[in-house]
């Protein structure tokens, strides 16, 4: 199991990788950030998902396609700040 300052760097790089380009972080961007090896960085994603967070993963995947508030999948919730439409919501 992932100690929980890693959990808590991994939340942090995936919440604000959602606020800078409006999707998420796929695992090797999260292992390049957190210094591990891709592997341990999908191995890492697939906890994240799994650790009682409203967050999940697409099934039969390992991308990571929700973090509340934010979806990575087109949804019906648009959000819009400034002008700019990048983000889609749960």
């Amino acid at each position: 199991m992932a100690e929980l300052e890693t959990l808590d760097r991994t939340y942090h790089f995936i919440m604000s990788t959602f606020v800078r380009t409006g999707r998420s972080p796929h695992f090797t961007e999260l292992a390049a950030e957190l210094g591990v090896s891709g592997e341990q960085g999908r191995l890492l994603l697939h906890e994240f998902a799994e650790s009682g967070l409203p967050a999940w993963l697409d099934p039969g995947t390992d991308i990571l396609a929700s973090l509340a508030p934010f979806s990575s999948l087109p949804t019906q919730y648009r959000i819009t700040v400034e002008g700019e439409q990048k983000w889609f919501g749960q």
